[in-house]
């Protein structure tokens, strides 16, 4: 069924990484929240740290819109599925405007998600080492695409009331209202590391009266009444929202079929049959509980993932590795995602009682399905500290940094994907594990390299490899079905 939707939107955009995308978006969204405003926050990607601040500034689910691992067709959907009833929506770009999965043309692009969304884009220009120049280069953006409607820019960094001057001379000169200058000011700069921006769940005081400044930069230097009126601009979607329940009864995603695929002989005959979810949302009687790892040390997580579950039928607990010292009652399933338990190893690995108690849940073949960070805590140990010991492997830090988009297919059946399941992913780790791969590998990836990688045994999967859900909704099915069949 296609609907229209429409709520005003803006896409946050710059030239290249590290313009100010995230301080102006994040101070949007917390500002308009401020005015009372029902603010639906987005990212573009699979960042998942982003999206933390965001909800931070809203109070609602930072969600991901990735035109790679979800496919551009889910990418309305999935945006309408955020933001119905929102008064606003402000999506925060990925890298450079322009920039997308590597040899894939706009594919994954800010430029891609905002044409989909038909979104006027606003650009974030650092203007630190410039003048006039910016004129030629906005003029470059503004051109380069003409299905990109750009419909302003917020200048950032700008030194004085002379340098802004001059930069305002050369946009008006270019026909490009300027809807924002941000001065310099690194008393608002959030904490990095090797990965990116510190999370919000390491130091959410701190994270909040970041968010406060930042709302307060943006109030002070940016024209909210001009910047609501270009959102408003934004015409209808002719598209229905993302249901998880209408996505499972559907009986999967875009990427079974996906062109993504190029493994050949039996890695491509072992498609799934895609069958309806049995005891959809639920059979009658208790629903099965599916155990989440959070806190600290494990923060990567799609919001559409528990979504999914419960619309499976399970019941989503979440619990804390660093505090808690057993399993939520009746702990059915088990999923630890990413995050960084290598900041955290000494204190994942004090807490003896709950690493027992993952490793007695995967020997008695519990479902467990683990994804970068988790796979380290399932490790034999990380940077030396005993870990679950549910796999035969070490993992450690590492220099390089191991970043891109992947194309798989399940190699071995497990209680989250059948064998010859395609899926698009995403790796972001700098550890390494050794060996990379069991004796019956998670994955084989077909692109942009082909190896094996990651584990199954008995129940549990585990591998670096992050995934988006939405884009193939049976892994949910099954993996609930999975910790039903353990009641």
């Amino acid at each position: 069924m296609v609907t229209s939707f429409n709520v005003p939107r803006l896409v946050i955009a710059a030239p290249s990484s590290g313009s100010g995308k995230t301080t102006v978006a994040t101070g949007l969204m917390a500002a308009f929240s401020e005015r009372g405003l029902a603010v639906s926050p987005h990212k573009a990607g699979p960042d998942y740290i982003d999206p933390g601040y965001h909800a931070l500034a809203t109070g609602r689910p930072g969600r991901n819109l990735d035109a790679f691992m979800c496919g551009p067709e889910l990418v309305a959907p999935l945006f309408a599925h955020g933001a119905t009833g929102c008064d606003l929506a402000v999506v925060e770009g990925v890298m450079g405007l322009y920039d997308g999965a590597a040899g894939r043309g706009e594919l994954a692009s800010t430029a891609q998600v905002a044409k989909l969304l038909r979104a006027p884009v606003v650009l974030v220009v650092d203007a630190s080492s410039q003048s006039r120049s910016v004129a030629a280069l906005v003029h470059g953006f503004a051109s380069f695409d003409p299905q990109v409607r750009l419909g302003g820019v917020i200048l950032n960094k700008v030194g004085s009331d002379r340098h802004e001057v001059m930069l305002r001379e050369a946009l008006e000169e270019a026909g490009m209202p300027v809807l924002g200058v941000l001065r310099r000011a690194p008393q608002v700069a959030t904490p990095s590391r090797h990965l990116g921006l510190v999370p919000v769940a390491e130091r959410h005081t701190d994270a909040l009266a970041s968010v406060s400044a930042l709302a307060a930069q943006v109030r002070a230097g940016c024209d909210l009444d001009a910047l609501m009126a270009l959102a408003r601009t934004a015409p209808p979607l002719d598209c229905a929202a993302w249901s998880p329940t209408a996505a499972l009864t559907r009986g999967g995603g875009r990427t079974s079929a996906s062109p993504a695929s190029e493994a050949q002989g039996s890695e491509g005959d072992a498609l799934g049959d895609g069958a309806a979810p049995a005891g959809l949302g639920g059979a009658p009687g208790r629903r099965p509980v599916v155990a989440v790892a959070g806190g600290a040390a494990f923060t990567f997580s799609y919001a559409e993932h528990a979504e999914l579950l419960t619309a499976a039928g399970a019941e989503v607990v979440t619990f804390d590795p660093l505090r808690d010292e057993v399993l939520p009652p009746g702990t059915a399933g088990l999923v630890i995602g990413g995050g960084f338990p290598e900041m955290y190893a000494p204190e994942l690995s004090a807490n003896e009682p709950l690493r027992a108690a993952v490793a007695a849940f995967a020997a008695a073949g519990g479902p467990v399905a683990a994804e970068c960070a988790g796979l380290l805590y399932l490790g034999r140990s990380l940077d030396g500290k005993p870990m679950c010991g549910v796999l035969d492997a070490d993992a450690r830090m590492s220099e390089r940094l191991t970043l891109g988009y992947r194309e798989a297919v399940a190699l071995s059946d497990s209680a989250l994907a059948r064998a010859g399941t395609r899926l698009r992913g995403h790796e972001f780790h700098r550890t390494v594990i050794e060996p990379g791969a069991g004796a019956a590998p998670a994955w084989g990836f077909t692109h942009p390299e082909r190896r094996v990688e990651g584990f199954v045994r008995q129940g549990v999967h585990a591998s670096y490899l992050h995934t988006h859900w939405a884009a193939e909704p049976s892994v949910a099915r099954r993996f609930t079905e999975a910790a039903a069949a353990r009641r």
